[in-house]
C-alpha cells in the first residue's frame, strides 16, 4: 500500500455507505475520484456493498455527490494499493449495435473522405485502456506548504482503500469523466 498524508476534498455519502475521495493530479486539471464503501470484515458483505455503490450510481448522483460544496477540504491520511489495470475490448460488435454496419461490409464501406483507394474498410476496431497508479502518480498531487505551520493535537481522518473500491478519472473543468473503472483486489 502507498501512504500519503496530505490536504484532500473527501465527504461520507449516507445513502450509500461510501466515503468519496478527490486525488487531484498536476496541474489539477484532472482528477481521480475514488468511491470506497464502508469497511466490513466479510468478503461477500464487502462485493455485495461495492454492487449496491454501482447500482445506485448515476451520472446526475456522481455530479451531486462530487460538488464543491459537499466535499470537505481537509488533511487525511490516504492508503492506496499500487494498481496496474489493462483491458482491450473489440469494438466490432459494439459499433454494429450502435447501427455503424456500412463500415464494416467491402461492398458499402464510404471512406472517400480519407481515401481514394477502392475496397476500404474496417475489419477491426480494437480499444485498449490502460490505468496505472503509483506513488509517482500520486505524488504529483501532494500540495506544498512553506513556512512554520502550528497545529493542534487532533485525529486526521483516514481514506483506506484495502478492499474493492471504484475509481473515475476525471477533468476537473468540465467534471467529464474519461476513465471509470473497478478495483476489486487490494
Amino acid at each position: 500500500m502507498m501512504f500519503m498524508k496530505s490536504t484532500f476534498k473527501m465527504t461520507y455519502i449516507e445513502e450509500i455507505s461510501t466515503q468519496i475521495l478527490v486525488l487531484p493530479y498536476v496541474g489539477q486539471e484532472i482528477n481521480m475520484v475514488i468511491l470506497l464503501p464502508i469497511k466490513t470484515t466479510d468478503l461477500n458483505t464487502i462485493f455485495y456493498l461495492l454492487l449496491q455503490v454501482e447500482k445506485a450510481l448515476t451520472y446526475e448522483k456522481f455530479v451531486a455527490w462530487t460538488k464543491p460544496d459537499v466535499l470537505a477540504e481537509d488533511e487525511v491520511e490516504v492508503f492506496l494499493p499500487r494498481f496496474t489495470l489493462e483491458e482491450s475490448y473489440d469494438m466490432e460488435g459494439v459499433l454494429r449495435d450502435l447501427g455503424m454496419t456500412d463500415a464494416f461490409d467491402a461492398a458499402l464501406a464510404d471512406f472517400t473522405g480519407l481515401s481514394y483507394g477502392l475496397d476500404l474498410h474496417l475489419s477491426k476496431v480494437m480499444h485498449k485502456s490502460f490505468v496505472e497508479v503509483t506513488e509517482e502518480g500520486t505524488e504529483a498531487a501532494a500540495a506544498t506548504r512553506a513556512g512554520p505551520v502550528m497545529r493542534c493535537l487532533r485525529i486526521v481522518p483516514r481514506f483506506c482503500a484495502d478492499r474493492p473500491f471504484l475509481f473515475f478519472i476525471q477533468h476537473g473543468k468540465t467534471g467529464a469523466i474519461l476513465f471509470c473503472g473497478r478495483f476489486c483486489s487490494p
